[in-house]
C-alpha cells in the first residue's frame, strides 16, 4: 500500500487494480484521467466512485474507490443512449421549432424521447431526424451540468413554452438538486449523468419507429409523439442488434402460430388463447413432460379458481395487488351469497389451505405440492403480446413446505431439477442470479440473514457444480418483499434472454394464514415455504420454444411429426397402411391424399414447420418403401416402412424418456 502525505489539500483515491494515489482536492474525474495518461484522457466518458456513476466534471471524492470509464465499458453504453436521447430531441427542435420535448430515458436496447407536436410525425421524418442528429454529434459540443433554482427553471421553460418541463420541475422533490444539461445552445433538464461531448456519441444508432404515448402514462393526459431508437458503442453491435431484430421477426411466434395453425386471439377474449388443435397437442405435451418429470418427487393438487376475498385479504394480495385481480360478484339473490371473489392470480394461497388441512409433523416434511394451475391477471392493453403476456394463463406452480435444515437440500434439488428441463428443451446456456432483501420486507432480519447465507451457500455450489457451464450472479435488493429468490435466465437460439424459473424463499405466507408442523420437541412451528416454477407461464415458455426453433422443433416437440403424402392416387390404399403403422407405433401423423402435385404439398407442409414427410408413390407402395423428405432439405432419402417407423420412433421419444 501506498503511503501518502498527511495533506489537507490533496484526496485519496484507490483504482481497481488496488493502487492507490492522491489529486489535488477538488480533482474532478475528467482532470483525474488526464493526469494518468493522455490517452486516457482522450478516451475517458464517466467517472465510476464506489460503484456510482458520475460525470466526467464530476469531483471525485476523497477515500473513494473509483475507475475511470472508456467506451467499451459496459457501463457506458448507458451514457451513449443518454447522449443520443438528447441529440435526439434537439435535432427535432431544429427541425421542427415549437416542438415540445417531454421526457427522454435510456430503456432496453436504447432510448426514446416523447414530443408534443400539432402535426404528427411521419415515417420519413425518421431519416431527416438522423441526419439532423449526425450534425449535430458532428459539432462534438460540450456537454456541462448546472444546477438551477426552481424558479429560474421554471420561467426558462415557462417563456419558451415548455409547458411540461415546468410540470416535471414541480413534480422534482424539493430535497433534490435540479440539474440542467447543456449542449451548445440547447438544454434539458435531466439528472444525468451523461457524457464530456456529443462527438462521444459516435455513429452507431438508428431510429426505429414512431409511436404513440399519454404523458405521464395517464390515458386521461394528452397523447404525445413517441420516438423510438437503439444506440450501441460501435458499428458492429448496431449491425448485430438490427440482424438480430430481422431474425426475431422471422421467429415471431405470433405470425408462426398463424402459419402453423396453433392459436388466435380475438377481441371478445382480450389476453386470452385460444388454443387450435395442433397448438393444444403441443401445450398437452409440454404439461405431460413436466407432470412426468415431477412424478415421485411432487404431489399434484388442484386449488379452487374463484375464492372470496377475505382469504386474499389474509394472503395480502388484496391490499398489495388488488388492480391486478379480476373480480367478480355471486349472482344469488339470498343475502348471504352476496360475495365478493376473485379469480386467483397464482397458486400459492391455495396450498398453504391445502397443507393445513390436517396434522403435519417434522416426519412429513417436506412436502411438496405443484399444480398446473390456471391463472388470471390484469395486464393493459397496450402491455399484452401474443402468448409472452397474456391475462389468463397456465402457471407450473410448487410449493415445498419443509424445516429450515431441509432448506439447502430442496432448492439444490430445486435447480437440478430446472437445469435438466432447460437442456431437454434445448437451452444451454443459463444466468442464475440470487436477489437479495429489498429495502421494504417482511420478516426480521435474523430470517432474512439466515436465507441469504442458505441461498448464497448453494448459489456456489450452483456455479461449482456446473463446470463453467452456468453464470452466476447477485441482484442487491431485488428479493420478493416476503423472501430471497433464485432467477433463471435462458438464452435462446438469436442470443435473447429470458427469464423463467424461480425459486422464492417465503417468510410470510405460512404466518399469515397459521400453517404449522409439529417439531421433534412437540412444538408448533412455521414451516420454510419454497415458491418454484419452472417454465413460470406454459404460455409463455411455449412463445420462447416457438421463436427459439424458428418453428422447426425437434420430433418429439413437433405436434404433427409426420405427414404421408402420395404422388399419385395408385399410392393411397398404401399411405392408409403407413398411416396406421405410425400411428400404432405413437407418432403424430397426418395424411395428404389430395390430388394436389408433390411440389405444392411440400411447399405448404414445409410453411406448417412439418418435421418430417413421407413420400409415397406407384414405386414406393410394391415395395413397401417411403422416400423421406426433412423439413429445410431439398434432398429425400429412402427406407424400407419397418425401418422408418423404428427410426422415427427413436428420434421421436421424450429426453426424459430415452434409455440412458
Amino acid at each position: 500500500m501506498n503511503s501518502f502525505p498527511n495533506d489537507d489539500a490533496m484526496i485519496h483515491v484507490r483504482f481497481p487494480d488496488g493502487a492507490e494515489r492522491q489529486f489535488p482536492e477538488g480533482a474532478t474525474g475528467g482532470e483525474v484521467a488526464g493526469a494518468i495518461s493522455k490517452s486516457l484522457g482522450k478516451r475517458a466518458m464517466a467517472l465510476k466512485a464506489n460503484g456510482v456513476v458520475h460525470d466526467l466534471s464530476s469531483p471525485v471524492p476523497d477515500g473513494a474507490t473509483i475507475e475511470i470509464l472508456t467506451r467499451d465499458a459496459p457501463e457506458s453504453l448507458e451514457l451513449i443512449r443518454h447522449d443520443a436521447a438528447h441529440v435526439m430531441a434537439e435535432a427535432v427542435q431544429e427541425i421542427w421549432p415549437g416542438t415540445q420535448v417531454t421526457i427522454g430515458p435510456v430503456i432496453e436496447n436504447g432510448f426514446y424521447y416523447d414530443f408534443a407536436r400539432e402535426e404528427p410525425f411521419r415515417p420519413e421524418d425518421l431519416a431527416l431526424i438522423e441526419a439532423k442528429m449526425r450534425e449535430i454529434i458532428a459539432r462534438n459540443a460540450p456537454i456541462t451540468c448546472e444546477t438551477w433554482d426552481r424558479e429560474r427553471a421554471k420561467t426558462f421553460f415557462r417563456d419558451k413554452g415548455e409547458a411540461y418541463k415546468v410540470e416535471l420541475v414541480d413534480m422534482i422533490p424539493a430535497d433534490q438538486a435540479l440539474r440542467i444539461y447543456r449542449q451548445g445552445e440547447w438544454l434539458d433538464l435531466c439528472r444525468g449523468p451523461h457524457g464530456a461531448s456529443t462527438g462521444g456519441i459516435g455513429s452507431a444508432f438508428k431510429l426505429m419507429k414512431i409511436a404513440g404515448a399519454y404523458w405521464r402514462g395517464d390515458s386521461s393526459r394528452p397523447m404525445l409523439q413517441r420516438i423510438y431508437a437503439t444506440a450501441w458503442a460501435n458499428d458492429a453491435d448496431l449491425k448485430a442488434y438490427l440482424t438480430q431484430l430481422e431474425e426475431a421477426e422471422r421467429r415471431d411466434h405470433r405470425r408462426l402460430g398463424r402459419e402453423m395453425n396453433l392459436f388466435h386471439f380475438q377481441e371478445e377474449g382480450p389476453g386470452v388463447v385460444f388454443w387450435h388443435p395442433h397448438g393444444w397437442t403441443m401445450f398437452q405435451g409440454l404439461v405431460s413432460y413436466m407432470r412426468r418429470r415431477l412424478a415421485g418427487r411432487y404431489q399434484e393438487v388442484n386449488a379452487p379458481q374463484v375464492l372470496d376475498k377475505s382469504l386474499w385479504e389474509t394472503s395480502g394480495h388484496w391490499g398489495w395487488y388488488r388492480e391486478n385481480m379480476f373480480q367478480v360478484q355471486s349472482a344469488g339473490d339470498e343475502a348471504e351469497d352476496k360475495r365478493v371473489f376473485a379469480l386467483k392470480p397464482m397458486n400459492c394461497p391455495g396450498h398453504v389451505m391445502i397443507f393445513k388441512h390436517g396434522l403435519k409433523s417434522y416426519r412429513d416434511l417436506p412436502v411438496r405440492y405443484a399444480e398446473f394451475g390456471a391463472v388470471h391477471r390484469y395486464e393493459p392493453s397496450g402491455a399484452m403480446h401474443g402468448l409472452m403476456r397474456v391475462r389468463g394463463f397456465t402457471q407450473d406452480d410448487a410449493h415445498i413446505f419443509c424445516t429450515d435444515e431441509q432448506m439447502a437440500a430442496e432448492c439444490l434439488a430445486i435447480n437440478e431439477l430446472i437445469l435438466s428441463v432447460y437442456r431437454d428443451f434445448g437451452f444451454g446456456e443459463i444466468v442464475v442470479k440470487l436477489s437479495t432483501r429489498p429495502e421494504k420486507r417482511v420478516g426480521s432480519d435474523a430470517l432474512w440473514d439466515r436465507a441469504e447465507e442458505v441461498m448464497t451457500r448453494v448459489l456456489g455450489e450452483i456455479e461449482a457444480g456446473s463446470g463453467g457451464r452456468i453464470r452466476t450472479g447477485i441482484n442487491p435488493g431485488e428479493g420478493a418483499f416476503y423472501g430471497p429468490k433464485f432467477e433463471y435466465t435462458l438464452r435462446d437460439a438469436i442470443g435473447r434472454e429470458w427469464q423463467c424459473g424461480t425459486t422464492q424463499i417465503d417468510f410470510n405466507l405460512p404466518e399469515r394464514f397459521g400453517a404449522s408442523y409439529i417439531d421433534a420437541e412437540s412444538n408448533r412451528q412455521p414451516p420454510v415455504m419454497i415458491h418454484r416454477a419452472i417454465c413460470g407461464s406454459m404460455e409463455r415458455f411455449l412463445g420462447i420454444l416457438i421463436e427459439h426453433y424458428a418453428g422447426h422443433f425437434p420430433l418429439w416437440i413437433a405436434p404433427v411429426q409426420v405427414v404421408v403424402a402420395t404422388i399419385t392416387q395408385d399410392a393411397d390404399d398404401y399411405a392408409h397402411e403407413v398411416v396406421t403403422a405410425l400411428r400404432t407405433a405413437g407418432l403424430r401423423v397426418e395424411a395428404d391424399l389430395r390430388n394436389e402435385k408433390i411440389n405444392y404439398k411440400v411447399r405448404e407442409h414445409s410453411l406448417a414447420k412439418v418435421p418430417v414427410m413421407l413420400v409415397l408413390g406407384r414405386r414406393e407402395a410394391e415395395t413397401r418403401a417411403v422416400s423421406i423428405r426433412r423439413l429445410g432439405s431439398r434432398d429425400q432419402t429412402g427406407g424400407s416402412l419397418d425401418e422408418t417407423v423404428t427410426a422415427l420412433v427413436a428420434e421421436a421419444t421424450p429426453p426424459d424418456l430415452r434409455q440412458a
